[in-house]
This record gives C-alpha cells, sequence and structure tokens, in this order.
C-alpha cells in the first residue's frame, strides 16, 4: 500500500517543500499539489521537483477547461522533464462554482472533454503529427473557424516518458467508468471501503472491461483523514466541517455530486438534512448532523490496531494509495503519522 499526502492549497513554495523533504525522508510516495484558486499547481509542482529526488509528484487536478489540451500535454511533459520522470497528470472537471466562478469559463460536457483530452495528450507525448478531430477540440482549427493558416506540429522535444501517467478525479457513474477504461489512475473522494462496490462498483466494471491492458491495473488513490493514537476519536469532530462542507454546499439541490454519493453510500435522509442547513447558513448544526459511522467509515482515525485494520479494509476494497489528510497541527506531528503509517501499510 502506498501512502500519499495531498498539500495545504494556501501554503508558501518555500515551506510546503521543506515539508515535503521531510515527508520524503519519512516514506511518503507521492504528493499532489492542488491547483483550485490559489497558486496554480504547475509553478508548485516544478518548485518541488528540484527540492525532492525520489517522491512522485502529482498535479491534484488540473482543471479541464482552463488550458488547451495540447497546453495541459506540453506541461504534463516539461514537469516529467524536470522532475526526471516523477510526475503523475492528475486531471478533473472540478466545477460549476471554479471553473465558471472564477475562470469564467462555460461548465459543459465533462465526460466528452475528458476522454478528447486524454487522447490528444497521449499524442502529444508520442511525438505524433498533431491531426485531432473531436466532437470537442479540432486540431488544427479549421478553415473555415480560423485564418486557414494553422497546419498540424508536433511537439519538439523528445518527453522523458511518452506514457507519463494520468490519473482522472471522477466521482459519478459515467466518469468513474471513463476512468478505468482510459486512465491510470482514479482518484474518488470520500471511499467507503464497505460500501464504495454501492456507489462505483458497476461504473469501475464497465470501464475495466473495455480497458486496454497495456494501461496495467487501475490505481485507485482513497483520501481518508489520518489520526493514530488513543485519544484521537475528538477528531472525528475535526471531519464533520469538511464532509458538510461538501455534501451539503457543492453545488444546489439536485446537483451536488457529493449529496449524491452520499445518499448512494445509505445516508440520503441525513445528505438532505445536511445540505437543507448548509443552504441556510447553518453551517455547524450541519456539520452536526454527519453521522459518526460515515466519519469513521471513510477516515483512518483511532489507536494503531484499528487504523491498520482499516487500512486493510481500503486495501481488501481495492486502494492502491492512501492519500490521506492528517490531522495533525504542525510539521514534526504530520512527518510522524507519516511514519507510523508506513510501518502500519509495511506491516500488512
Amino acid at each position: 500500500m502506498r501512502i500519499g499526502l495531498t498539500l495545504n492549497y494556501a501554503g508558501g513554495f518555500r515551506e510546503v517543500a521543506a515539508e515535503v523533504e521531510d515527508l520524503e525522508r519519512a516514506g511518503i510516495d507521492i504528493v499532489f499539489v492542488p491547483e483550485a484558486y490559489s497558486y496554480d499547481a504547475v509553478s508548485g509542482i516544478g518548485y518541488l521537483a528540484a527540492k525532492t529526488s525520489r517522491v512522485e509528484l502529482a498535479s491534484g487536478i488540473l482543471q479541464l477547461y482552463t488550458r488547451t489540451p495540447t497546453l495541459t500535454a506540453m506541461t504534463a511533459a516539461g514537469l516529467d522533464f524536470v522532475s526526471e520522470g516523477r510526475f503523475v497528470l492528475g486531471l478533473g472537471a472540478s466545477g460549476p462554482q471554479v471553473i465558471e466562478g472564477f475562470h469564467g469559463v462555460p461548465y459543459d460536457a465533462p465526460i466528452g472533454r475528458t476522454r478528447e483530452v486524454v487522447e490528444i495528450c497521449r499524442k502529444v507525448w508520442r511525438r505524433e503529427q498533431l491531426e485531432y478531430s473531436g466532437k470537442y477540440y479540432q486540431i488544427p482549427l479549421p478553415k473555415d473557424q480560423g485564418t486557414g493558416l494553422g497546419k498540424a506540429l508536433k511537439l519538439i522535444n523528445h518527453p522523458v516518458r511518452e506514457d507519463i501517467p494520468i490519473l482522472l478525479a471522477a466521482l459519478g457513474p459515467k466518469n468513474v467508468e471513463l476512468a478505468a477504461e482510459i486512465a491510470q489512475g482514479w482518484q474518488p473522494i470520500f471511499f467507503h471501503p464497505e460500501k464504495a462496490h454501492l456507489a462505483w462498483g458497476d461504473a469501475l466494471a464497465k470501464g475495466r472491461a473495455k480497458r486496454d491492458p497495456s494501461l496495467g491495473e487501475l490505481e485507485i488513490f482513497a483520501g481518508p483523514a489520518l489520526a493514530i493514537g488513543d485519544d484521537t476519536e475528538p477528531m472525528l469532530q475535526w471531519v464533520k466541517p469538511h464532509l458538510a462542507l461538501y455534501i451539503g454546499g457543492m453545488g444546489a439541490k439536485g446537483k451536488n455530486f457529493y449529496h449524491e454519493l452520499a445518499t448512494r453510500y445509505g445516508y440520503g435522509s441525513e445528505a438532505d438534512r445536511i445540505q437543507e442547513l448548509y443552504l441556510e447558513g447553518k453551517k455547524q448544526e450541519a456539520a452536526a448532523v454527519v453521522p459518526d459511522e460515515l466519519v469513521r467509515a471513510i477516515s483512518l482515525i483511532g489507536p494503531a490496531g484499528f487504523v491498520k485494520e482499516r487500512v486493510a479494509a481500503f486495501k481488501e476494497a481495492g486502494a492502491t494509495t492512501l492519500n490521506v489528510a492528517p490531522l495533525a497541527s504542525d510539521t514534526t506531528a504530520r512527518v510522524k503519522l507519516i511514519e507510523q503509517l508506513r510501518e502500519i501499510c509495511d506491516d500488512l
């Protein structure tokens, strides 16, 4: 079982890099640099590439709508070069709040666009003369849509790898099916080992049935909160505001992916109440409704023996990387948690 960690949105590059160096020594395998509406992920990954030597560096995530497919491919090739083959291209659609609210571009056709972006990236990395005629992207631009002077080109540089791993952040059944079909890795949210099959089992099976064997087995990057110790039970409450934000506040009624996920897990009535309270501005009350049972199931919070049992459950459910969120206030404590988890994982 591999161990990963998503870095803080708001952290400064120097401070974050110093911590990642410590985490690398503690045994972490991969770090994700997020890109929401703070600094861009590319700058942070480039900085980390110069400060680390072993750990994999992933975008978590580059948003489909904010770059052209070819720029995404060029950027990935560049990051793979500066990291000497340690880059993982995490892609995702994000959501209307960020794409339309911050970038000012329409949020449309995420599944179709994802497939086309992935296909274009792989053609670029293979240094093919780039000609692509898709529903959403046409390269070169057709003459009737431009000056008529565009011509097919190929990447000048020779990438370190022509098969840079692609990880898709996906939640809905169709998106998950696509990830299982075309990506090396899949990043779900709020992964519940005992109930993941209820939410995604059919979608994963359909995608894997169409999967190219050359892609290898699908890597699954679960994202549990982490706290190890005999006095960690109160920390379950720390996770609830995060869950309430997503289940209650990430979208309107009927258009909230995370509410739908909680419902598929069997918490439909609780999800409805969380959303009702959150949309009324009652955030603390909404967090209080989040069931302890749900938090405990999707997290690694408890004594070492309990955490070991939960790690085994994640592994049994197909997770290959635990992309943890350590519940600790400083670098020393976070590094200690990674060291403890490394020992647990190595013992399984």
